[in-house]
């Protein structure tokens, strides 16, 4: 288990440490590693609130909780939404090369726990991501993934939410806007992207999403469909289905 320091100097656990033990999928048609989900937008679109709405929706989901630099805004909890941490500390990780990814947004630091990421993934558990486009290209030279992009209905409605949500000054809101603008063309990068007009919608879209990569070819366990199917059938030949017996004076097929 890997400790980290916090802004107010005491040690926190890794959240990769409560790893999801029900509802995990069996050795049958699946039995591969976890899934990466990596899922950007532009600030204030709703990224975040999909991911962590969806989790609890799909069974053997994990919602990975990024390190960062910034303060915490009103209602959000350490490790739940983020495990904030100093400067200093930051650096440190990553010096130590314990970030699989990591990015400088807004000024701040946000970053992803290469082990914490891992100990899902080695156990089966597949895990969402809600980063930065930049977060997210460092990601995909180096990790596969299903990469899904998030976009607001408009540039109007995205301005109107990051008000909304009352968070930040109005300077910095204008930054984040601008930002949106140059970052929104990254959705080419991407291999979905959901517009997140009706929240519910949305989410089901994402849901969709999780559950058809579940089931694509390249991640079926061939080797069991060939020893439950073939294999056994081959080594005991199961006899030829016999016909229902029909009453005197029954119709046949055909009749």
């Amino acid at each position: 288990m890997r400790e980290a320091v916090s802004k107010s100097g005491t040690k926190k656990k890794d959240k990769s440490d409560d790893v999801p033990r029900e509802g995990q999928t069996g050795g049958q048609v699946v039995d591969r590693r976890g899934l990466l989900f990596v899922v950007s937008a532009p600030s204030g679109a709703g990224k975040t609130t999909l991911c962590k709405d969806v989790t609890p929706k799909v069974p053997n989901l994990a919602h990975s909780v990024s390190y960062t630099t910034r303060s915490p805004r009103d209602r959000e909890i350490e490790g739940r939404d983020y495990c904030f941490i100093d400067t200093v500390a930051f650096r440190l990780m990553i010096d130590r090369n314990e970030f699989i990814e990591w990015a400088e947004v807004h000024g701040n630091l946000y970053g992803t726990s290469r082990n914490g990421l891992m100990r899902y993934v080695e156990q089966g558990v597949d895990v969402i991501l809600d980063i930065d486009a930049q977060g997210a290209a460092t990601l995909k030279k180096s990790s596969e993934g299903v990469y899904i992009y998030i976009l607001p209905p408009s540039l109007g409605a995205l301005g109107q939410r990051l008000v909304d949500r009352n968070a930040d000054p109005q300077e910095e809101i204008a930054r984040r806007l601008q930002k949106s603008r140059e970052e929104i063309w990254n959705y080419r990068q991407y291999d979905y992207v959901i517009v997140n007009a009706e929240f519910k919608k949305a989410l089901k879209e994402l849901e969709a999403i999780i559950l058809a990569e579940r089931v694509r070819m390249k991640q079926i366990n061939h080797t069991w469909i060939e020893e439950t199917f073939i294999n056994q059938y081959t080594k005991n030949p199961l006899p030829p289905p016999s016909c229902p017996k029909t009453e005197a004076g029954g119709k046949g097929r055909g009749n």
